[in-house]
């Protein structure tokens, strides 16, 4: 973490204090809102994707794939495509394995963009579509687990349209 020396040139780390679900943005996808549980019991961060698609260029492994930003709805599906950075076997808060792609993607959490491991999985069934992991968090957060939303908030009118209104 980042230090900031004090009078007695004590470091004390600097960290961004955040909620336990936050807005965040994916810039490097042109994603401007997406609802995140900030999730420190998990490793790796995770994203619900569909429609994946391995391919191979001069070597590199790429996967394409889609996203649904909005919590209640499938509407608004965005296309990305990202390098593959490894294939892990994920095991989920309920004790079930899978193998799952890790690519690298940008999430800009409180206003800082920070570069994230990310499993793509089908998440559509639960409560975040998006969850951020200790290794992001690691990046210079804080979590509070008693409070939400401290960062900046989309337009009501998105909000509202996450919920599927």
């Amino acid at each position: 973490m980042p230090a900031e020396p004090t009078g007695d040139q004590t470091p004390v780390p600097s960290y961004t204090l955040a909620g336990w679900r936050e807005w965040v943005s994916l810039p490097g996808l042109g994603v401007p809102w997406v609802k995140a549980k900030l999730d420190t019991g998990a490793r790796t961060s995770a994203i619900h994707a569909f429609d994946l698609v391995e391919e191979e260029v001069d070597g590199q492994r790429w996967v394409s794939f889609s996203i649904h930003p909005w919590q209640g709805t499938d509407e608004d599906a965005v296309s990305a495509r990202c390098p593959v950075i490894d294939v892990r076997e994920v095991r989920s808060s309920s004790g079930h394995a899978e193998e799952r792609y890790v690519v690298p993607m940008e999430i800009t959490l409180l206003e800082r963009t920070v570069t994230a491991e990310m499993t793509l999985s089908r998440r559509d069934e639960m409560g975040f579509r998006m969850l951020v992991g200790r290794e992001a968090l690691r990046q210079g957060y804080a979590v509070d687990p008693g409070r939400s939303y401290l960062g900046p908030r989309p337009p009501v009118a998105v909000r509202r349209r996450n919920r599927g209104r």
